[in-house]
């Protein structure tokens, strides 16, 4: 299963190390100018665990201006260490914490020059800065977001004086009670903390208590109006990350007006993502969110109908498949790319009939067609199946003597006719075999497996072991469309992919093949396993993968 990052864990704010940092500089340039004097202060879940405090000499004269900000003179940082000296003592009292200050960067950038100048590596620690967190939390209480302003308005414990122990003292106060203004927000992990500035600046930040019961696992999202409709369905691998993140620099316009109408956020836990996935793809055809009609909408899927004629080949686009009475490529996500696939077998079958005007006039030596005529039906199924790479290469040859006789605009139309082709054919040989194989169970080490059926999810379970029942895939209407099942024989002919089923096809073609080299086959019917062009590599009871085939 793959490493999640620190900032995925969702560490509770109680548990966190904060390391809040002030320093005392010659001026404000990192490059040019030099740190006199260091402050800090380690603090966790509220309580104070250690202090540090140290003068530094700068090298260098420390302008008037300076001296009469802060207090420090020449005499005072003259016994005083070097930066060098007192590094390996800093970074060692910062140590994994996250590092806290009030303008946090200008800190930093003083250390990490620091850090180069004596040849080390720069700063890697979180960061969390007390004067954006004011900006978002507490702007409207008060005149400016100034630490003395802050500390005064919130009456800390600690005031600043431009000492760095003092002022890093007062900054840590000032967490404190912002971190209280935080929960209100829904913020309870470091993940939380550190999207807060660009989060609460959201126009809907006042909804982002929606999201304080979200986990941090994998799962499925959707967005409410609050009176029982859903707006909008999502997955995430960290559903927390994932939803609160729409409050944070989403500028487009759909998430604006998604964000407005939404009154309540439900959720759905699952094992790993490759149930989120399915289960959002089931969940977007059963409730057709509205601001989910960017998806593929299955009643607009189309199908390339091949039938062989006495002249060739009659290659006609078509929204209802007939099982047995054809060889159907698809289904195509519009009508617009399956004339694309017409357009490319145009070109590379003789006998089609142009899918369109732009079709190029093939006045040029070009190579032959890979196939002759008449054609039949086994003609067709092997030029699909066993020599998909002939169409493509053919057309591929015809792209380049258009090139050459500088006819770039119909070189450029065949080339999307050939890209359209190519994944018609790769889903046809890989999902048209998930499509008949009947069932399978799969298992990837560590990460947990799946029950396959005929390609959809049936059951999923965890590293832990837990089984969980998938709802049943979204079918098609017998009484809308009769012919868009796969209700037919193997005798009529291959079935077509339904259009209802394709995308949660798609997806687990996906999760196979990303975990191909350790997937497992612990169950399996037999298949025509000659279909898939580039099967998965099955171990199956720890024996060398069979790249011929995927159910023995």
């Amino acid at each position: 299963m793959e490493q999640r990052r620190f900032d995925d864990l969702g560490t509770p704010l109680s548990e966190v190390t904060f390391c809040i940092i002030d320093l005392e500089t010659t001026g404000g340039s990192a490059s040019a100018d030099r740190i006199t004097e260091v402050g800090a202060v380690r603090v966790r879940g509220g309580e104070c665990l250690g202090t540090l405090q140290t003068f530094v000499n700068p090298g260098r004269a420390i302008p008037p201006s300076i001296t009469v900000l802060t207090g420090i003179t020449e005499a005072m940082v003259m016994p005083a260490p070097t930066i060098d000296a007192v590094l390996p003592s800093i970074l060692e009292f910062i140590g994994d914490a996250v590092v806290v200050g009030h303008n946090v960067r200008f800190d930093v950038a003083f250390l990490d020059a620091a850090l180069e100048r004596s040849g080390r590596d720069r700063l890697t620690n979180r960061r969390v800065d007390t004067c954006g967190l004011a900006r978002r939390l507490v702007r409207d209480e008060v005149p400016n977001c100034k630490l003395g302003t802050l500390a005064s308005r919130f009456c800390l414990p600690n005031q600043p004086s431009h000492r760095a122990l003092d002022d890093a003292l007062a900054t840590a106060d000032l967490l404190h009670v912002l971190l209280e203004r935080a929960s209100g927000l829904g913020v309870t992990g470091l993940d939380d903390l550190v999207a807060l500035p660009t989060m609460a600046g959201h126009a809907q930040a006042s909804k982002l208590s929606l999201t304080s019961a979200l986990p941090r696992t994998p799962g499925v999202y959707l967005f409410g109006n609050g009176r029982g409709d859903v707006l909008y369905v999502g997955k995430a691998t960290n559903l927390r990350a994932r939803v609160r993140s729409y409050f944070s620099g989403d500028e487009r316009r759909k998430v604006g007006a998604l964000l407005r109408q939404t009154g309540a956020i439900d959720h759905i836990v699952c094992v790993h993502p490759l149930e989120a996935e399915v289960r959002e793809v089931r969940l977007i055809q059963s409730l057709t969110p509205r601001y989910n009609r960017h998806a593929a909408d299955p009643t607009r899927y189309r199908y390339v109908r091949l039938i062989p004629t006495e002249s060739g080949l009659q290659a006609t686009v078509t929204p209802t498949p007939r099982p047995g009475a054809a060889v159907h490529l698809g289904p195509v996500s519009s009508a617009s790319g399956a004339r694309r696939v017409v357009g490319a077998l145009a070109v590379a079958v003789p006998g089609v009939a142009p899918a369109s005007r732009r079709r190029p006039s093939l006045d040029l030596p070009v190579p032959p067609t890979p196939l002759g005529t008449p054609l039949d039906d086994t003609a067709i199924h092997e030029a699909l199946i066993s020599s998909p790479v002939t169409l493509l290469t053919h057309l591929e040859a015809v792209m380049t003597q258009l090139a050459v006789a500088e006819r770039f605009e119909e070189a450029a139309t065949l080339r999307d006719q050939a890209a359209s082709l190519g994944t018609a054919l790769d889903d046809y040989h890989r999902l048209g075999w998930l499509a008949t194989s009947g069932r399978l169970v799969v298992e990837v080490p560590g990460y947990g497996g799946a029950e396959l059926e005929d390609g959809l999810l049936r059951s999923v379970w965890g590293p832990d072991g837990q089984v969980v029942i998938v709802d049943t895939p979204v079918a098609p209407q017998a009484s809308l469309e009769p012919t868009d099942r796969a209700d037919a024989t193997a005798e009529e002919g291959p079935v077509p992919i339904s259009r209802w089923h394709v995308d949660e096809l798609r997806v687990v073609s996906r999760w196979l093949d990303r975990h191909a080299a350790t997937l497992r086959l612990l169950e399996g019917s037999s298949g025509p396993a000659s279909m898939w062009p580039r099967p998965p590599r099955f171990r199956a009871g720890g024996e060398q993968p069979d790249r011929r085939v995927l159910a023995a």
